[in-house]
């Protein structure tokens, strides 16, 4: 199936980067800024009681379930109503949370496995977070970049890849999907026509109840050595 190749597509949070540190970093940085400027909130509302409030918006409003902007930014403009702030305050409170979230630290091996892969391939990136690879300094290597809120919906769902497919003007079987979940990147892209590639970074066990990826890499200079770039 490789053979048929024409373009490359990345998930991107634990893909081309660890999420983890950031988004703790970035919570801290939210934490400190409504401390300063909207206390009340800060201290009655944990970091826990603000991430349980958005789950159940999502559950409230499943049809906005998909888009992490929307959930954080009306659970910040109800925790503001709710202590006595005006709600356009979340506004500030939101651009401070994502632009430490975009402060993220690609792992070693991207940037020149990009470089290697652009030769050949378009790129193109597809991921349900909130990711802005302009800020991040990426932009310039995906000819496609699409999120869960642009497609209005996330992984695992059909038509964000269907969507992928579109803006490439390729067809499914054209694509190679990469991403480090089995279940929302591996098995959704397989479903939906793509071949697929495991970024296993973390040498984690596939799940049995799962068919293997066509391939499966550690980083992505072993993905562009395996393509042959």
């Amino acid at each position: 199936m490789l053979s048929d190749v024409r373009a490359i597509a990345f998930d991107l949070d634990n893909t081309l980067w660890d999420i983890e540190p950031v988004l703790a970093r970035a919570e801290g940085r939210l934490g400190a800024w409504l401390q300063q400027h909207c206390p009340r909130i800060a201290q009655r509302l944990s970091s826990e009681d603000m991430r349980r409030a958005r789950e159940q918006l999502a559950r409230r409003e499943p049809h906005n379930a998909h888009d992490v902007t929307y959930l954080r930014l009306t659970a910040l403009q109800a925790h503001a109503r709710e202590h006595g702030y005006d709600e356009r305050i979340a506004a500030q409170a939101f651009a401070v949370f994502l632009a430490a979230r975009n402060e993220v630290q690609t792992y070693p091996d991207v940037a020149p496995a990009l470089a290697r892969l652009r030769r050949r391939y378009p790129l193109a990136s597809l991921s349900n977070g909130n990711a802005d690879l302009g800020s991040i300094g990426l932009a310039h290597a995906f000819t496609v970049s699409l999120n869960a809120r642009q497609i209005g919906a996330a992984k695992p769902e059909r038509r964000c890849f269907e969507r992928l497919a579109q803006d490439l003007a390729l067809g499914p079987g054209e694509i190679l999907y990469v991403g480090d979940d089995p279940r929302l990147d591996v098995a959704a892209a397989r479903e939906a026509g793509c071949s697929t590639a495991w970024m296993n970074r973390r040498a984690m066990e596939w799940p049995h109840d799962l068919a293997p990826a066509d391939l499966v890499v550690h980083d992505c200079v072993q993905l562009a050595v395996a393509l042959g770039t």
